[in-house]
C-alpha cells in the first residue's frame, strides 16, 4: 500500500504548490543534485521523494518550473510545478542525440525578414494599436474583417449583432481569421447556441490556414484532454514563432499579466501601478528626470524601453533617456545602450557600437554585459572573428554573478558542443537555472530536449507544459495589454471580450479576470448570450466554466469559488459532492478557506461523512495556514463541542439554524434597513439616541462634581461639618 508522500508524489511527474525561494544547487561526488531549498507543509506539503539522493547509482534532477510567471498576486497564482526524474528518464544511449543543425541554432537571429503580421496573421493589433501615418491598405475581405471585429469591441448589443453576422459571412468566405473568431463564438455561445464542436470545426479551418491564435486554442483544448501527442506539436510550432518574435521586435521577453482581482477583492495596487502615463508615481519619476536625475532617467528609459507599468513600448524614447542618463555618469544605461544597438531597437543595428557600449558597462561591474559580450564573440559581430574561448570566459563571468542569460548560453554551448565537448546533462543543468529565473528561450531548450529524447527520455507531457510557457508570450499576448487597458478606461465590455478571447487560448490569468468580471460587474461585463445580453443563468454558468479553466491551471481562489457554485446552487445545480471535490483541490494548493469548509462539510455530513474527529482537524489545519482565521476557527470549535457534547439539544438546533437564518437576516438588512429612506431615518435616529445619551451623560457628570464640591459642607449624621 503506498505511503501518503507516494500518493501525492506518483513517478513521472509529482506537482506541488510551491511558493518557496528558488531551487539551490550542490556538487555532489558522481552526481548532479539539485534540491528544493525550502519546502514546507505551509507551502504546499513536504515529498521526501524531492530530495536528492547522492551516489553513483541514483540521480534525482529537480526542476522548479514556474508555470504562472510573473503575475503580481501570489495569494490567488496558479500553482508552481516540482518535476522529480530518476536514473531511468536518463538514456543510456547519448550518441542516438541531434545533430547540431540550424534548428537548434538559438544564438541566430530569427526569421529577420518577417513582420509581426507575418507571424500572427489577423492580429487584432491595427484596432488597438494603429499605425502612425497612412495606414497600409487593406484588401476587400481583410477590411470587411477588422470591420466586423471592431463592432464585436463596440460593447453595443446591435453592432455586436451586426458584427457577428459580418464575421460569420466571411468566414463561409474560407478567411482564416474570420473563421477563427467564428470559432470563438461559437465556444462563447455568443448570439448562437454554444457548440464545442462547431467551434472546434471552425479552429480547425483557421489553424490549417495558418491562424496562430486558433492554433493556440486547440492545443489547449488537446491538453485539457490529456491530448499530449497532438497538443505538443502545436505547442512547438507555437514556442518557435514567439522565440522568434522576441528577436523579430527587438523586444525582450518582459510581461506583465496583471490579475485584477485579489480574492474577492479588486486588486487595486496592481492596477494603480499599470495606469502608465497617467500613474502619479511616474509623473514624479518623469519630473525628477526632467530636472537631471540620473536614476531617474535610467527607470523612465527602462519603463519605455520594456513597456512596464502600463507604459506602451517607445523604443525611441528609451534611447534618448538612456543616452541623457549616460552623459551624467549612469552606468547601467551604458549597458542598456549597448543591447539596443545590438538589436537595433529604435535605431541603425551598430554591432561596433554595441560592442564598445557593453565593454563601457562592463567596467563598472555590470556582470550582464559580459553576458552580451559574449554573444558577440559567438556570433563574431562587432569584433575582429568570431573566438569560442573569450564567448565562453565571458558566460562564465556572467553565470558566477548570477546573470541569467550567461546560463541560458552556457547551456547551449554545451548542447551544440559550440568551443566545449558536448555535455547534454550539463546543458540541461545550465537551462533549469535559466528557466528557475524565468528565461522563456530556456523553457524552449528544455521542451526540445524532452521533446525530441536529447540526452533524456522523451516526455512528451513535460514538453507540452513548458512549450505552453514560452507560447504564451508570442505576439498575441499583446490581448492582455489591450484588455487591461480596456479596463482602466471603464469599457467593461471590450475587457471581457479580450479576456474572453485570451480564456479560450488557454491562460490561466485571462480565465480568472474574465470570470471576475462577470461575477462583480453583472450585466455591466455586457455579456453576450445566445439571444442578446446573458441571462443571470447564462452570466453565472458562463463564469462557473471559467473558474473551473482556471482552477485546472492551479488558481486556488478559482477552485475554492467552484466549490462555492456547487454548494449554494450558484449558476448549477446544488451538488454536495462537487463542491467538496472543488474544496479538497483548493485544499491541496494549501488554500485556509477550503480547509474550513471541509470541516464544516465533515461537521454536518455535507457531502462528505459524518465525522466531528475530521472536522477538528480541518478546522485545525485552516488556522495552522492562516492565523487570521482564528475568529471562526474558535466559534467553529466551539460548536463542535456543543455538539459532541450535548447532541440533539436546543442549543445543537440553534446553531444548525443558523445557515438558513443568516440569508434572511442578511435580505432584511439590505431590503429594509439598507433602503434609502429608512437608512436615512435609521441614522438619524441614531444620531438623536447619541446626542440624548451623550447630553444625560454630560449632565450626570456634572451633577457628580457639584456635589464633590458640596460634600464638605454637608452635616454628618452627628450635626457636625465635615472635617477638611
Amino acid at each position: 500500500m503506498k505511503s501518503e508522500e507516494e500518493r501525492a508524489c506518483p513517478r513521472g511527474l509529482r506537482f506541488f504548490h510551491q511558493m518557496s525561494p528558488p531551487l539551490q544547487y550542490y556538487n555532489c561526488k558522481n552526481t548532479l543534485c539539485i534540491r528544493i531549498a525550502h519546502f514546507s507543509p505551509k507551502t504546499g506539503g513536504d515529498c521526501n521523494l524531492a530530495k536528492t539522493m547522492a551516489g553513483p547509482k541514483w540521480l534525482f534532477l529537480s526542476l522548479a518550473l514556474s508555470l504562472s510567471l510573473l503575475t503580481l498576486s501570489l495569494s490567488v497564482a496558479a500553482r508552481q510545478f516540482v518535476l522529480v526524474l530518476s536514473q531511468e528518464d536518463f538514456k543510456d544511449d547519448p550518441s542516438t542525440e541531434l545533430d547540431s543543425s540550424a534548428e537548434w541554432d538559438e544564438l541566430g537571429d530569427g526569421d529577420a525578414h518577417k513582420s509581426e503580421e507575418d507571424l500572427d496573421p489577423g492580429s487584432w493589433r491595427p484596432i488597438f494599436e494603429p499605425p502612425a501615418g497612412d495606414p497600409q491598405p487593406l484588401s476587400e475581405s481583410d477590411a470587411a474583417y477588422y470591420s466586423a471585429v471592431d463592432k464585436l469591441m463596440s460593447g453595443l448589443p446591435a453592432l455586436i449583432e451586426d458584427g457577428a453576422s459580418e464575421i460569420a459571412a466571411e468566414a463561409e468566405t474560407g478567411h482564416p481569421a474570420a473563421q477563427s473568431v467564428l470559432g470563438f463564438l461559437w465556444e462563447m455561445g455568443l448570439l448562437r447556441e454554444r457548440s464545442k464542436g462547431k467551434a472546434f470545426l471552425y479552429h480547425h479551418f483557421a489553424a490549417e490556414g495558418g491562424n496562430m491564435q486558433s492554433k493556440m486554442a486547440l492545443a489547449y483544448k488537446y491538453t485539457r484532454q490529456d491530448m499530449f501527442d497532438k497538443a505538443v506539436n502545436l505547442y512547438a510550432e507555437l514556442a518557435e514563432v514567439a522565440v522568434n518574435n522576441f528577436l523579430i521586435s527587438k523586444d525582450s521577453p518582459v510581461i506583465e499579466p496583471v490579475r485584477l482581482h485579489n480574492g474577492a477583492e479588486e486588486n487595486k495596487e496592481a492596477l494603480r501601478k499599470s495606469k502608465g502615463e497617467e500613474d502619479e508615481d511616474f509623473q514624479i519619476l518623469e519630473y525628477q528626470a526632467q530636472k537631471g536625475n540620473a536614476a531617474a532617467m535610467y527607470k523612465v528609459g527602462l519603463f519605455y524601453y520594456f513597456g512596464l507599468r502600463g507604459l506602451r513600448r517607445d523604443h525611441s524614447k528609451a534611447l534618448s533617456w538612456f543616452s541623457k542618463a549616460v552623459e551624467k555618469g549612469e552606468p547601467r544605461s551604458m549597458e542598456l545602450l549597448g543591447e539596443i544597438y545590438a538589436r537595433g531597437a529604435g535605431v541603425e543595428r551598430n554591432y561596433t557600437k554595441a560592442f564598445e557600449w557593453l565593454t563601457l558597462a562592463s567596467r563598472h561591474q555590470l556582470y550582464s554585459a559580459y553576458n552580451g559580450m559574449g554573444y558577440l564573440y559567438v556570433k563574431g559581430y562587432g569584433v575582429d572573428q568570431k573566438n569560442y574561448t573569450k564567448a565562453k570566459e565571458y558566460f562564465e563571468k556572467a553565470a558566477e554573478n548570477e546573470e541569467v542569460g550567461g546560463h541560458y548560453n552556457l547551456g547551449v554551448m554545451y548542447l551544440k558542443g559550440i568551443g566545449v565537448k558536448r555535455d547534454v546533462k550539463l546543458a540541461c543543468k545550465f537551462f533549469v537555472v535559466a528557466a528557475n529565473n524565468g528565461q522563456p528561450k530556456a523553457f524552449f531548450q528544455l521542451a526540445k530536449i524532452f521533446h525530441n529524447g536529447v540526452g533524456f527520455k522523451k516526455n512528451i507531457q513535460l514538453a507540452t507544459a513548458l512549450y505552453k510557457l514560452v507560447a504564451e508570450r508570442g505576439p498575441w499576448s499583446s490581448l492582455s495589454r489591450w484588455a487591461l487597458e480596456s479596463y482602466l478606461k471603464g469599457d467593461l465590455g471590450k475587457a471581457f471580450m479580450l479576456y474572453s478571447r485570451m480564456a479560450e487560448m488557454g491562460y490561466e490569468v485571462a480565465q480568472s479576470n474574465a470570470a471576475w468580471i462577470l461575477d462583480k460587474y453583472g450585466e455591466r461585463s455586457m455579456c453576450m448570450g445566445e439571444s442578446g445580453i446573458c441571462t443571470d443563468a447564462e452570466r453565472h454558468q458562463r463564469a462557473h466554466s471559467l473558474w473551473w479553466q482556471a482552477s485546472e491551471q492551479g488558481n486556488e481562489h478559482a477552485a475554492l469559488l467552484i466549490g462555492d457554485a456547487y454548494y449554494y446552487g450558484r449558476g448549477t445545480a446544488r451538488d454536495y459532492e462537487r463542491a467538496a471535490e472543488a474544496y479538497m483541490h483548493a485544499k491541496s494548493q494549501s488554500n485556509a478557506q477550503a480547509m474550513f469548509n471541509l470541516g464544516y462539510m465533515h461537521e454536518h455530513g455535507q457531502g462528505l461523512p459524518f465525522d466531528l474527529h475530521l472536522a477538528k482537524r480541518y478546522y485545525d489545519e485552516a488556522l495552522d495556514h492562516d492565523r487570521a482565521a482564528k475568529l471562526p476557527v474558535t466559534l467553529a470549535l466551539s460548536s463542535l463541542w456543543i455538539r459532541k457534547n450535548y447532541d440533539d439539544s436546543f442549543m445543537v438546533h440553534v446553531i444548525d439554524s443558523l445557515p438558513e437564518l443568516y440569508p434572511k437576516l442578511e435580505a432584511w438588512v439590505e431590503n429594509v434597513l439598507m433602503e434609502e429612506g429608512n437608512a436615512t431615518i435609521l441614522t438619524l435616529f441614531a444620531c438623536l439616541i447619541t446626542v440624548l445619551y451623550l447630553r444625560e451623560r454630560q449632565r450626570r457628570q456634572a451633577g457628580v462634581a457639584a456635589g464633590e464640591v458640596a460634600q464638605p459642607n454637608q452635616p454628618n449624621e452627628l450635626g457636625v461639618p465635615a472635617a477638611l
